[in-house]
């Protein structure tokens, strides 16, 4: 009970982090990481944590929280036959790669360049919700060796920063006209391969930050990942019934817009 009481404030933000990234998943489809990470960032910040801890332990705890997330979302889809698995071989060990190396970059670079590698792909990402092409770029996929490239930049800068499969892999398949529902299918089993290795390594390799908040091992906050993850699974569902209800399009476009603002609030902490 005294725990309760000594990190009520803590908790309270935490579970509505969890809610708010639900939401949003459920109402846009957006990955929880492009939404749990600056939340935590600032967040963090705000409990007395430095903006370079800050930014770690956030990008580490999304990658956690987005373990079981994904697991839900690969059944979800490969009910559907969304999910290529054909694909997924063929890009896998890639994508480990990208993550491993991306993983241990996160130990051993400035907090700073990540913060503002979040910044740029959230920018980047948002801007391509607003204004973004709706056709192909290609008529379809490069050949083996550019795949390749394709696979461990998507594994590298995803674990980088914190975000699942949808935010680099979608819009990178959709450019290449690879069909639309296939290519969301195919990130969600994309984002385990690169949540879980990503997040093991920043459990058990990285050195804990001395300014990190409460329950944090390695640079996942495990306080964090138990209020978030139950949360975003259970209103995920309510986001979808509100955006049924709502115009999706405008809300995705108004999602974008906060998303530009985050970014650049974030590119210019660590630039001014």
């Amino acid at each position: 009970m005294q725990f309760l009481l000594d990190n009520i404030s803590t908790i309270a933000s935490l579970v509505g982090t969890g809610i708010f990234a639900g939401l949003l998943a459920g109402m846009l489809g957006v990955g929880g990481g492009i939404v749990i990470v600056p939340v935590l960032f600032f967040l963090f910040q705000a409990l007395g944590v430095s903006a370079e801890s800050a930014m770690v332990i956030a990008t580490a705890t999304s990658l956690a929280t987005i373990v079981p997330t994904s697991v839900s979302s690969i059944r979800a889809h490969h009910a559907k036959g969304n999910v290529d698995f054909a694909l997924l071989k063929a890009w896998a060990v890639f994508i480990l790669a990208g993550v491993l190396l991306g993983s241990y970059a996160v130990t051993i670079v400035n907090p700073t360049y990540l913060t503002l590698l979040f910044g740029a792909i959230a920018t980047l990402s948002a801007l391509n919700m607003l204004i973004g092409r709706k056709e192909a770029l290609f008529n379809g996929l490069p050949g083996k060796g550019g795949q390749s490239v394709m696979a461990t930049c998507i594994g590298l800068f995803s674990s980088m920063v914190g975000i699942g499969g949808g935010t680099l892999t979608v819009p990178t398949l959709t450019f290449c006209n690879y069909p639309a529902h296939k290519a969301v299918g195919t990130a969600a089993a994309v984002g385990l391969i690169i949540s879980l290795p990503a997040a093991i390594t920043l459990l058990t390799v990285g050195d804990t930050p001395a300014d990190a908040p409460f329950a944090t091992y390695g640079y996942v906050n495990l306080l964090g990942f138990a209020c978030i993850v139950p949360l975003t699974v259970l209103f995920a569902p309510v986001g979808a019934n509100i955006a049924n209800k709502l115009d999706a399009g405008l809300l995705k476009k108004i999602f974008a817009i906060v998303l530009i603002i985050t970014g650049v609030r974030m590119l210019a902490q660590v630039m001014l």
